[in-house]
């Protein structure tokens, strides 16, 4: 079910109602609360609950053997029995097709003949980001970080709470577990701030994200020609702000939609693209995955403990493996190691050529940045390397012809909107919508969520799924 759909906005209306009827006690609004995320994520393919009953079931046995056992071998089984379902589960169904086509190279490659029919596996929706919530609590029990949740429905909704569960934020169990245990009920400002919440990433995803943008980059990335300088660029900007307006817009609407029912769920993007370096962009840009890869591959590799190298290559392992979670293709391989990459050269300048950072140069490292992460974006978008590589060819000019397919509107709109988002993130850096708002007038807040509201009808968008769903 998506939330830029009417079936959805009934779904959450029916909720809502259930959920703040007196009749219910607090565990029964926890059990429909449950049954509810089953039903928002079964209407895609029914069958596919059962990955999430058997995932649940089996870090909730782990869960409860840990928290009794301290034989340290038999903890070490019951760790390993849940990674092995869980990276199991994720690694049949997302990395099946991309493993045995690479089986099949090889063995073209080494002389011998063999061919194999594609499995055709569906991907489940969001089995990337659940796999990895759940594997965080059993890890988190095995090194003895957390409690473990009190009731088997307080875990299976933790599992499965409807609002994240698709595309995030992966929350971990200390941050929302524990909101499980005591009745939450929203406030009436907590209420209207997450009802705001779910206008702005609605109006993230349909307007900006699919309405304005979308279509350049489709038209762009698409190309099977060698484009204009211009237009590759442009097309690359448009898929930049694209996946920053639909995926924010997700955390967005996530948030917001916890929010009304009283419970918090964290901040997962704050202004990425006013970052002072990689570095500060990954304490910006998809947080709530930054953070389980630092502490559950970065510093279990070595982190900066153990000299210069050992931390180079952790950098490089965490961000060829961050690369992989989100695609089954080498060319998210590619972006995660140019992330790697630039995350080591901003290392070593740190090193060797540091300086200080001032508002105006700070400004110049924030647009420096921005370019260099449209440039990860190419290979993000391209389906091929041999269209990610023409793309970078014609943005660099590395070819003396290139074929025009942008009108100058779409150039002039593209252009408008995505510098009008730089400034936007760069002014807004160091506060949140939050603190803004409390310095806004409430008749100029009523106005922007009239004019918001009014633009999502108008657009009313072609129900395109969240982006990040495929991951």
């Amino acid at each position: 079910m998506l939330f830029n759909s009417l079936s959805f906005i009934l779904f959450l209306v029916i909720v809502l109602i259930l959920y703040y009827a007196k009749w219910f006690s607090w565990t029964g609004k926890k059990r429909m609360l449950l049954l509810s995320s089953y039903v928002f994520y079964g209407i895609w393919n029914p069958p596919l609950v059962i990955l999430l009953w058997i995932s649940t079931m089996v870090d909730w046995t782990a869960g409860q053997r840990l928290a009794k056992e301290d034989n340290p071998h038999k903890r070490k089984f019951w760790l390993l029995l849940s990674m092995f379902v869980n990276l199991g589960f994720l690694g049949f169904f997302k990395y099946g097709d991309f493993l045995l086509e690479n089986f099949v190279m090889i063995m073209n490659a080494i002389g011998i003949d063999f061919q194999a029919q594609p499995m055709d596996i569906i991907l489940p929706m969001g089995i990337s980001f659940y796999t990895f919530q759940t594997m965080s609590y059993t890890i988190d029990m095995y090194k003895r970080k957390i409690e473990p949740a009190r009731t088997f429905l307080d875990f299976a909704l933790y599992v499965t709470f409807f609002p994240q569960l698709v595309a995030g934020p992966i929350v971990r169990a200390k941050e929302l577990i524990s909101q499980f245990y005591e009745e939450k009920k929203a406030t009436a400002n907590q209420f209207i701030w997450g009802l705001f919440l779910l206008t702005i990433g609605l109006f993230q995803k349909i307007v900006l994200a699919d309405t304005l943008l979308a279509d350049t980059s489709d038209t762009v990335f698409g190309s099977d020609k060698l484009l204009h300088g211009v237009d590759a660029w442009i097309g690359t900007i448009a898929f930049s702000g694209q996946i920053f307006f639909d995926f924010a817009g997700y955390s967005t609407c996530a948030i917001g939609i916890a929010l009304m029912l009283g419970i918090i769920l964290p901040d997962n993007f704050k202004y990425p693209y006013a970052s002072l370096g990689f570095s500060d962009l990954w304490k910006r840009w998809h947080i709530s995955l930054s953070t389980w890869l630092r502490d559950y591959l970065y510093i279990p590799l070595g982190g900066n403990r153990h000299g210069i190298t050992r931390l180079y290559v952790a950098l490089m392992v965490t961000m060829l493996l961050g690369g992989l979670w989100h695609g089954a293709a080498w060319t998210f391989m590619v972006w995660g190691g140019l992330h790697g990459t630039y995350l080591i050269l901003e290392r070593l300048q740190r090193r060797f050529l540091p300086f200080e950072i001032t508002k105006w140069n700070g400004l110049f490292l924030a647009f420096t940045t921005f370019s260099c992460v449209n440039i990860t974006w190419v290979f993000f978008r391209a389906r091929t390397f041999e269209t990610a590589w023409n793309m970078i060819k014609s943005m660099f000019y590395f070819q003396t012809e290139g074929v025009k397919i942008l009108d100058t509107f779409t150039i002039i709109k593209v252009s408008v909107i995505i510098a009008a988002m730089f400034l936007c993130h760069w002014f807004m850096r160091n506060t949140s919508m939050k603190e803004v708002s409390l310095k806004t007038s409430p008749y100029v807040l009523g106005v922007i969520w009239a004019v918001m509201t009014v633009l999502i009808v108008v657009a009313q968008g072609s129900g395109e799924q969240f982006i990040y769903f495929q991951f």
